[in-house]
């Protein structure tokens, strides 16, 4: 496995996903051994998206935002229509997803993951399924978008097929890192 360093160049490649239908199966059942619960944030503070943000993302180059104002993401954030979901168990967050509705008639799912412990353990499809259906809940929404690269968890692209979106184009990019990453095993 290779490391690439702060200051390198990788090339990778984006995937835009959607679906166009609610899926029809239903709302999943709790996984075994959760003790916890989802929960949205109401008016979540910026210092907390951005705390899920890197622990979530770290492993997989997620910086993008770290550029990003404060004022900027906290604009986002209390958008009546962007909402936060943090999936707290055993006390401490361990996953959390992100629903934007500000298109009309469509909602992108714009970040969703689980920090590293909680890989495994049977909520990643739990919380995938929530949230799509959470963002079908919405009145009047026609497609629903996501996208993954191939810095993401080896298996991102696999499980929202899985799920029900379709890939609909792929765009090939290149990001210098501004720190050390490791790419994931499948």
């Amino acid at each position: 496995m290779t490391t690439h360093h702060a200051g390198d160049s990788v090339t990778y490649t984006v995937t835009f996903l959607e679906m166009t239908e609610r899926p029809r199966y239903d709302w999943p059942h709790t996984p075994n051994g959760m003790t916890g619960a989802l929960l949205k944030a109401e008016t979540p503070p910026v210092w907390y998206f951005r705390a899920l943000y890197d622990a979530v993302g770290r492993d997989y180059a997620w910086t993008d935002l770290h550029t990003s104002e404060d004022s900027e993401i906290a604009d986002w954030l209390k958008d009546k229509d962007v909402a936060l979901y943090s999936l707290i168990d055993h006390g401490w967050p361990q996953g959390f997803f992100l629903l934007d509705w500000r298109t009309p008639r469509s909602c992108e799912l714009c970040y969703f993951g689980l920090v590293p412990p909680s890989v495994g353990r049977g909520l990643g499809s739990w919380m995938l399924r929530t949230a799509i259906l959470t963002a079908w809940a919405r009145e009047g929404v026609e497609v629903l978008h996501v996208n993954t690269c191939t810095l993401d968890h080896p298996r991102a692209l696999i499980q929202y097929q899985k799920h029900g979106f379709t890939p609909v184009r792929q765009e090939q990019r290149a990001r210098v890192l501004t720190r050390a990453w490791t790419p994931q095993p499948n």
